[in-house]
């Protein structure tokens, strides 16, 4: 359902390997790891360059928390290689951080940052900690997020 909802945005060459990769890893165990083949990687790395590999120790790291609300709401944390939290938003393809908007943002010369794509990554490899909060906490998290872009 996650890999659908991207389809609505992302150029198709990035959702095709998304939903490949997502194949290859639902017959995964995991105590495999669900590994993904090498033909992949190596797509990953075509397409975002180095951010892929840098989401892919992101991932790695276990640095992607997805928090969710009983109202429904879904809002990702990804602690960054920095030691800072980022909020992103995958329903829109959003991330908090410098580097998503001004490479993806203004300059378009980056489909996603490293941060997004370790939010989609860890779909994948159903590697996503989850993290259960009230609908106060989540605003929060949110609101201490557009007071931090804000100094």
């Amino acid at each position: 359902m996650a890999v659908a909802a991207r389809a609505l945005t992302l150029p198709a060459v990035v959702e095709e390997l998304l939903s490949e990769m997502a194949e290859a890893t639902r017959d995964g165990a995991p105590s495999t790891g669900w590994r993904l083949p090498d033909e992949h990687l190596l797509s990953l790395k075509f397409v975002f360059g180095s951010s892929a590999v840098q989401a892919l120790d992101l991932v790695d790291r276990q640095s992607v928390t997805l928090l969710s609300s009983p109202s429904g709401r879904r809002v990702y944390q990804v602690l960054g290689s920095s030691g800072r939290t980022y909020v992103c938003l995958a329903s829109c393809h959003y991330c908090s951080c410098p580097a998503f908007a001004f490479s993806v943002l203004r300059k378009s010369d980056s489909l996603l940052c490293k941060h997004l794509l370790a939010v989609y990554l860890s779909q994948v490899m159903r590697t996503c900690q989850q993290l259960s909060v009230s609908d106060k906490q989540l605003t929060d998290v949110l609101l201490m997020e557009k007071t931090q872009e804000a100094s």
